[in-house]
């Protein structure tokens, strides 16, 4: 898709509109696994049934129905074959010799445990933007940009995926077509950091004996195989007591919260899918907010928070990648922790590390981390105060350096659930001091904006500054994604001087 130059703004006199834009697209489609009969609790599995008639059939009708589902299905995904035969080994416990069997009907029968979904079937939204680590080949007044989103499928379940495309000259936003497949990737055992993992099993709450056996007698990194044969060596006193059980079980379901992913190599970024494959995502994986995060040895990398959510509560999880190909993922701990919408700031800050939290569900406050996986509530900054905010208030992605300070896009929700986009600037070595705010919302929907999945909703989950000009990318209703560009020393100058609050004197 190829924008032409941005076209003037209706809603606020600093911003333009540029005429390019991301709507679902259902030919997008992953092949994931399908257990016949899971449409309804999943332990009621009709696997064995559907393995039997499988098994019942003569090998010319296995070669047909093998044949037609691989014409009709295989150019719209890469290695579909490989699929089949992963998702044949997942069932391949309900065959007394599996490995007695044909490849066409290994292969069969892996089909039958695979189905499509349409990642972007229901919705598209939520982008995050950050500087694409290859910035070959472009001109001086451009900027290549990794664009993150949340696409949202079949039963409102959420995922992450990537588009990438030009910043510049001037406003203009032009983004590259998708590759023609869309992956998961493959998850890896990672190894763990012992204390990490034991901030988040204390924060749980979880036997103390239990966790003071794995600090004895874990190494300071570890796998899952270590862990596991840890946990077998417990004492059987201890694991006589009810309480062991659960903590067990707590600390098999953090292991498992935490994972590597890689994705192959001559793959695009827009291919790549991050797929719910923790317990903690079983439900999806939300808003995510990237950053280009430069450490204290000026090492660049890419973080981002983003929203786990298992059906009954939410998580704040953390990703970091190098390239876009590979990603870590681990949970976050502390009381700022705790609820949607955590920040990163770009580099440490007087030597912490700091993000943005609305630890309350309505405020924003800086958290601070040695660590940058148990954070602690730090100041309130910004509270609801204004008409358009005074439900919530929340940030719409990592605070922004510039000379005057960092810039936060912020989000309220006013009358009738509007969203709006605003702006306020923080001080650069004191960020829980606010020096300005934008008066009134810098965003809010237009009348072709307005209507969607979730009506009356701008928001988004970061923008870049290119140049002098900050690119906002930001969903519709949660329907659809648009661009829109802003001078940031017009944005500045509209902000006013320089307010010198501090941790008791929130935005007004």
């Amino acid at each position: 898709m190829t924008a032409q130059p941005a076209v003037p703004a209706t809603t606020h006199e600093l911003l333009t509109r540029a005429p390019a834009r991301l709507t679902p697209d259902p030919s997008r489609v992953i092949a994931k696994l399908f257990v016949p009969g899971e449409e309804v609790p999943e332990h009621e599995s009709r696997t064995a049934l559907v393995i039997a008639r499988v098994l019942a059939l003569g090998d010319a009708e296995v070669d047909a129905a093998l044949s037609a589902t691989l014409t009709s299905f295989a150019a719209r995904h890469r290695d579909l074959r490989g699929t089949f035969a992963d998702h044949f080994e997942t069932v391949a416990h309900r065959i007394p010799r599996p490995t007695a069997l044909s490849g066409p009907r290994r292969l069969l029968l892996g089909s039958y445990f695979t189905h499509e979904y349409a990642i972007e079937g229901a919705a598209l939204c939520n982008p995050s933007m950050v500087a694409h680590p290859d910035q070959s080949g472009l001109g001086a007044d451009q900027t290549r940009f990794v664009l993150s989103a949340r696409a949202i499928g079949e039963g409102h379940l959420s995922c992450i995926e990537f588009r990438t495309g030009v910043a510049g000259p001037g406003g203009r936003i032009d983004l590259q077509p998708p590759g023609p497949y869309a992956g998961t990737g493959r998850v890896r055992p990672p190894q763990y950091d012992l204390p990490q993992f034991e901030a988040t099993v204390s924060a749980t709450g979880d036997d103390d004996e239990v966790a003071a056996f794995l600090h004895r007698h874990l190494p300071r990194r570890f796998d899952a195989a270590q862990l596991e044969q840890t946990l077998e060596r417990l004492p059987s006193r201890l694991t006589a007591r009810q309480a062991t059980h659960r903590t067990i079980e707590r600390i098999r379901w953090i292991a498992a919260s935490s994972y590597d992913l890689a994705f192959p190599r001559d793959s695009a970024i827009s291919e790549r899918v991050l797929w719910p494959h923790a317990p903690t995502e079983r439900h999806g994986m939300e808003d995510a907010r990237f950053v280009r995060f430069t450490d204290e040895h000026a090492t660049a990398s890419y973080y981002a928070t983003y929203t786990a959510f298992d059906g009954a509560s939410v998580t704040p999880q953390l990703l970091h990648t190098a390239d876009f190909r590979t990603f870590h993922v681990t949970q976050l701990t502390g009381p700022a922790a705790a609820n949607k919408g955590m920040a990163l700031f770009p580099r440490p800050v007087g030597g912490s590390y700091l993000a943005l939290s609305r630890w309350d569900r309505e405020s924003t406050s800086i958290a601070a981390s040695p660590d940058m996986q148990t954070w602690s509530v730090g100041a309130a900054v910004h509270a609801p105060a204004r008409p358009w905010e005074l439900t919530q208030v929340g940030n719409c992605g990592s605070p922004i350096e510039t000379e005057a300070g960092w810039l936060v896009l912020t989000h309220g929700v006013g009358p009738m659930r509007t969203y709006s986009i605003g702006a306020m600037l923080l001080d650069l070595d004191h960020p829980d001091r606010i020096l300005a705010s934008l008066p009134e919302p810098l965003i809010t929907a237009t009348a072709q904006e307005r209507d969607g999945y979730v009506p009356n909703v701008v928001y988004s989950c970061g923008a870049m500054l290119h140049q002098d000009t900050l690119v906002i990318p930001y969903g519709t209703s949660d329907t659809a994604i648009a661009f829109a560009t802003v001078p940031i020393t017009d944005l500045l100058a509209r902000m006013g001087g320089p307010r010198h609050g501090t941790a008791d004197h929130v935005a007004a």
